[in-house]
Parts: structure tokens; sequence; C-alpha cells
């Protein structure tokens, strides 16, 4: 049946749109027909069209069986935006609903006014749901995000699992299956587990020409990002961490630095997850921190770009993700933080899984490392992965592209480590097998005899991240290989035993930036702020560094001041490699709030000038942004509350924490330059002579502003807690 004319006049009377994209009007008009279809498209490429159209002229009601509470939400409220005088046309159903809602969707679907009812496969299998759903007639059934079926899908779904066996208690009606990421794999799986072997399948090309693709060194990518974001100011972007811990530190961080940003994860609750959702799709914020749970199928056109701080666990993931970006068609950016040690951490959270599912993750994962660690064209790379050729050699639009990376002749390195490998009992974890090459000493290296092996130092003139790097590659190419069920261990595949048997010509990256050999459990989220101050000087200019000191040993004596209250060394060493020569960028060193740097900074902008200008220095752009406090405790409400005169203790039990916690949310906040008067707290709780004692000791006899010293020098007369608060007092007051 020609259902032409239908389709064009719903097309432009819902949708507002003169004309179908790409292969949208075939794909209706099969489902039209009665047909079962799978539907591969790329985010942006208009997929819920292909099912909300036919549901709207089809008699009965279509079941859109749909993963998230909020692609639910956005799309009902989406089509009740084109039929405003009708709520009733689109409903969803799932466990966000009380007694009455539920009641008002079973009333409308029996009357048969709704024509498309979401559900979450979960509410699919409650017997209820079950029984509802056939009393009344469907047209037929849209499963998207079909690759949730896959276990070799991101994002696999069991529940997704039963969909067959539903459809068929319920009543079998036509299925359309929609997804924008399945690898051939994938696909077939859909397919197969759906039941709809004969489906007719339509494919659009997964090329997004709109979208630049770029992966960059997971080293202080806090800062970095706070960089990227202003300098799209005014841009619509998405942030994708893994935990839920980094994305609430995140959003905070982004508030901080002067961003408007907020959390989506699934530890939120309901409410505010929806509030965060709305105020990113009404413009109130610019940016989103989340976990993968936020995106899928939001109908937000103008996000400019989209940021992974974590390298996500496929190559689906991130493309689904990336996709998110320029669905208009206009700009959009895909950042990638990687490091080889979240990769690490990854595969150490598979341990303990079954081995098919380890498998299964370890397979991703490489894909992942070959995409990440790849010098090619990036696009090249993606669309290969789902099977689709690009037919130019390069994009023009990748940091592989635009700044290639150079290259070396691999075969001489690559053999040396099969050779060592060969030469070994056992197998061992890469790391152990670049230091015995690097000639590294280590507890390890030395418990084995390793030290003593003819293979130990043989690569000494290349460093173990050079060697990590080879093996990493050495993995891409299938040339050798982990062990899954003893973690990390590296042995030679059969692949590596043909080319170790007859070597040919093997061009790697000359890029070790990802090879990061570090081993430890660690969080190594912290900001690049507070790296920097672990770190000390951190290879700054020292000329300069020694006529900061000198000038701030003059202005100590001047001022009847210890050194480290006019500037600690941390602000010093920010100093010598961002060279500031403003307030404003002088407040972004570490430890310098705008009190400080009005109050000291004076000489020292004008010495950093002319230094500047005698030498001819080229100013980095990029300065150390403040670290947010990202503890327990909100650092709003407590400055809000401080300056309410709340007192402590019942500041710490609004906020649900106890008062140790509290003090070191306090000294975080005022070590971010931020002055807090304590005066009303410290008159009522602690005795005049002892304030006074505490005091003179910061001013006077103290080396630095360390809690630890002052603790052990005050001990026998003051007790820990008055010594933090007076501490608190005098930073406020005289260092700041």
């Amino acid at each position: 049946m020609d259902y032409s004319a239908e389709t064009h006049k719903t097309l432009k009377e819902f949708f507002g749109y003169d004309k179908f994209k790409g292969d949208q009007e075939k794909i209706i008009n099969h489902l039209l027909n009665g047909g079962d279809a799978f539907v591969l498209m790329p985010t942006g490429g208009g997929k819920s069209l292909c099912y909300q159209l036919p549901a709207l002229i089809l008699e009965g009601t279509a079941i859109v069986i749909s993963p998230l509470i909020a692609l639910m939400k956005n799309q009902v409220d989406v089509l009740r935006g084109f039929v405003s005088e009708n709520e009733s046309i689109a409903h969803f159903l799932n466990s966000s609903l009380n007694k009455a809602q539920i009641e008002e969707v079973r009333s409308d679907l029996l009357s048969g006014r709704t024509k498309i009812l979401y559900v979450a496969p979960e509410s699919l299998t409650k017997a209820e749901n079950v029984a509802l759903l056939r009393e009344i007639k469907i047209s037929f059934y849209a499963v998207d995000e079909a690759h949730c079926i896959s276990e070799w899908g991101h994002d696999f779904r069991p529940e997704y699992r039963h969909i067959r066996n539903l459809v068929e208690t319920i009543g079998r009606a036509p299925i359309i299956a929609l997804t924008a990421t399945a690898t051939p794999k994938v696909q077939n799986d859909i397919l197969k587990n759906l039941g709809i072997p004969n489906a007719k399948v339509f494919k659009s090309s997964f090329n997004r020409p709109n979208l630049y693709y770029e992966l960059r060194p997971k080293v202080e990518a806090d800062k970095d990002i706070v960089k990227f974001i202003h300098s799209n100011s005014g841009k619509s972007g998405i942030i994708y961490c893994l935990s839920r811990k980094k994305v609430e530190e995140m959003a905070s961080f982004l508030c901080i630095n002067g961003i408007k940003a907020l959390p989506y994860h699934a530890g939120l609750d309901a409410k505010i997850r929806t509030e965060n959702q709305d105020k990113f799709l009404m413009e109130e914020i610019d940016v989103i921190v989340a976990t993968i749970a936020f995106g899928m199928g939001i109908d937000k056109p103008d996000v400019r770009f989209v940021i992974h701080y974590d390298i996500p666990k496929s190559i689906e993931s991130y493309y689904q993700e990336t996709g998110r970006a320029g669905r208009d068609g206009k700009e959009g950016l895909c950042i990638a933080y990687y490091r080889y040690k979240d990769i690490q951490k990854l595969e150490k959270f598979m341990q303990g899984k079954p081995i098919s599912e380890q498998e299964i993750g370890k397979q991703l994962l490489n894909e992942v490392v070959a995409y990440a660690e790849s010098g090619q064209c990036r696009r090249k790379l993606l669309l290969g992965y789902f099977g689709e050729d690009y037919p130019r050699p390069s994009c023009g639009s990748c940091d592989n592209c635009l700044y290639p990376k150079p290259k070396f002749a691999g075969e001489k390195d690559l053999l040396l480590i099969m050779e060592l490998i060969k030469s070994l009992p056992e197998h061992f974890k890469m790391e152990h097998l670049a230091g015995i090459l690097a000639g590294q000493v280590n507890a390890l290296i030395k418990s084995y005899k390793h030290d003593e092996s003819p293979f130990f130092g043989k690569g000494k003139d290349k460093d173990i991240k050079h060697w990590l790097a080879v093996m990493h590659q050495g993995l891409i190419g299938h040339l050798l290989g982990k062990e899954i069920e003893s973690y990390g261990l590296i042995y030679i595949t059969e692949k590596g035993e043909e080319f170790f048997k007859k070597p040919w010509g093997i061009e790697l990256v000359r890029d070790a930036e990802f090879a990061d050999g570090d081993s430890d459990d660690d969080d190594d989220d912290d900001v690049a702020t507070e790296r920097a101050a672990v770190s000390g000087s951190g290879g700054g200019d020292t000329v300069l560094l020694s006529m900061l000191k000198d000038l701030r040993k003059a202005m100590s004596h001047k001022l009847g001041l210890q050194p480290w209250i006019i500037f600690g060394d941390p602000a010093l060493s920010d100093m010598t490699i961002l060279y500031p020569i403003t307030y404003e960028e002088l407040q972004k060193c570490q430890g310098v709030g705008e009190g400080k740097a009005r109050k000291f900074g004076k000489e020292f902008l004008e010495l950093i000038k002319k230094y500047v200008e005698e030498n001819e220095i080229s100013r980095p752009d990029d300065f150390v942004v403040k670290s947010a406090p990202h503890k327990s405790a909100d650092k709003i409400s407590i400055i809000q509350s401080i300056d309410r005169r709340m007192d402590l203790d019942d500041i710490a039990a609004m906020l649900g924490i106890d008062m140790d916690e509290l003090m070191r949310e306090i000294e975080t906040i005022v070590s971010t330059g931020t002055k807090l008067n304590l005066d009303y707290f410290i008159k009522d709780n602690i005795d005049e002579e002892i304030e006074e004692e505490i005091y003179d000791y910061f001013r006077n006899e103290a080396a630095s502003d360390s809690l630890s010293d002052a603790i052990d020098a005050l001990s026998g007369n003051c007790e820990e807690l008055e010594i933090r608060l007076v501490r608190i007092k005098f930073l406020c007051e005289v260092a700041s």
C-alpha cells in the first residue's frame, strides 16, 4: 500500500518538515506495510521519526522499548509539543510513576487515545503490564538502542534478551529495531535474538563529517578541560566520566572555575536528575557532567563538544557518545583523554567475572587501545570498525591527520621483546619486561634475579615508556597477547610466532605519551593544582625562581612577615611556569586569592613583566585553575553558613559530617584564596591568651603554614581544634 501522501502530510503537520532525510521515508513505508526492519543510523540521523510518524498513522498503539527514563520523558515531551491539545497521545510506563499516574496511562491506553507508549524493558516484564498490553491493539514494537541486546555491544542490558518472548506473549506485531552503533557481529546478534532474521536492513553511513576527533594524553586533564571550555565560552557540551564520584568532583570543579555545570548520574535522586537534564536542554547551564547514562536519544542538536575524561570501555560507546555533538550538522568537537593506566584499571574490574565475559571485555578494550594509540586517520579507523570504508587516506579533521605522529621501523624492538619473553620460564607483565630491557633495578626484578639476565639493560638506550609503547602496539597488531586468567601477563601470539620466524617491516608510532607504566591503584584524579603542589618546582624557569625568592626574602624583612606568608613555594613555582603579569593572572597561581594578590603582588608582577620583556619570553595562556574542594561537604553552603555566623557544630550537623571533616573543608576553601571570618566562633570557644599564643606562633615562628608542625610545636598548651581555627584566622587576615 502506498502511504506516500499521508506520510508527507503527517511529516509537515506534526513535525514541521517539508522532506524526509536519508532512508527515513523507505523505513517508514516498510513499517507501515507490516514489515520487520533493522535500522542502523548514526546519532542525529533521525531514528526516532522512523517510528514516531508511523505510530501516528497506524491504528492502535506503538510500543517503544527504551532503556532510559530520561530518554522517555524527553521524547514524550517532544511529541506532546507537536500535538498540544492532546497530552494523551504519548505516555511512558516506568518505575518513576506513582499509582495515580499509572492509572492515567492505563485509562488512556484502553480508550485508544494513546498512539505511542514508551516502556522500559524491566517494566515490560511485570505481569500487570503484560496483562494490560494484551488488552489493547498494538500497531508495532520499536526496540530503541537495540545494541543493548548484544553482549558484544556497549550498554548490554540482560532484560533486552527477554523482549522476543514478551512480544510473543503479548501478541506479535511488526518489529523495528534501531541503533546508532553496531558492528556486523552485534547486528547479527540483534536480528537473531529478536527473532527477525528476515527483517529488511537499512544502513546509513557512519561518517559524521562535521565532527573533529582528538585524543589527548591524560596529564592535568582537569586543568586542560577548564581551558578548553573557557576557549569555547557559551557553547553547550557534555563531559563523560566513568565513575559517579568523578562526575560530582568535575561538576563542582567546573563551577569553582566559573563554568555553569551540573552532574548527572544514576546515584542522584530522580527528581534532581530530571531537573539537571532540563536545565541543560533549556540552556540554563552550559555543561552537563555525566556517566554514560546521559544522552541516549536526548534531542539537543547544538551540543558543540563532547569530552571523555575517561576513555570508554568500547569503540561503540565512544562513537555513540561522540555522536551527541553537532547533531545539527554544525561544529562538533570530540576530545578524549587517554592513558594506558586507565585501561589497566578497567581490566582489573573484569577480574572475578566469568571467563567468557572477560574475553569479550578484553577484546573490546583492546580495540579501544588500538584506536587510541594508532597514528592512522581516526575517521578511517572508526568507519572501518563498523564495516564501512572511508575512501580517502586522510579526513583532515582529526588529530592524526592534522598533526601526524612520527614513526620508526619497529621490527628490531619487537623482536628484542619477543626474545626476552622466550628466554623467561614464565610470563610477566609489560612493566616488568620493560624494566628488564631498560635496566631498571627494583625489588621484583631482583627477586626473580632478572637483573642477572643477559637481556637486562639490553635496551637501556631507550626508556621504559618506549618499551611499553612498543608492547602496546605489539598488542594492537596481535603479535603479542595478554593472558585473561592471569591478569596482564604477556605472551607471543600465533601471528607473533610467524613474525619471529620470518620478520616483516613494521612501522610503529614514536609517541610514548600514552604509555603510562605506573601500575599502582591510587586515584590519580586530583586536580592539576594539587599535583603541582606535590611536585614542587615542576621544571619552571630556575633563573626567575631565584629572583622571586630574593624578592620574597626582601619583602619579608621589610614587612616583618615570614616568607611563606607572602607567597608559598607552590605559588612561586607557578609564577616561573605561567609568567603572570596581571592581578587576575596572579590569582590563578596556587594558594593566591584576590586579597593576597592585591596585598603582596605588585612588586612580583613588575619583576615578572620586566623579566619577560628583557628575555623575549612567549607567555603561556593556560594558567593553573583553582582547585575545588571535592569531599562530602558543599563549599557554597559552608561559606554562606559562616557568613550567617552559624555555630560550626550546627553546620557540621546540617551537612551530616563530623567536626574534623568540616575543618578539612574550611581549610581547603581558605587554601584557594577565599576569606572566611570565624571571629564569632573563636571568641566564644577559645581563651584569648591561647588565641594570642597560636597567632604569635604563625606570625613569628612558623617556617610554613604546616598544620602538623604547628600541632607539634603547640600541643603542650593548645588543643588541635584551637590551633586549626586560629591558623585559619591568621591565613585569612595576614596571608591572604
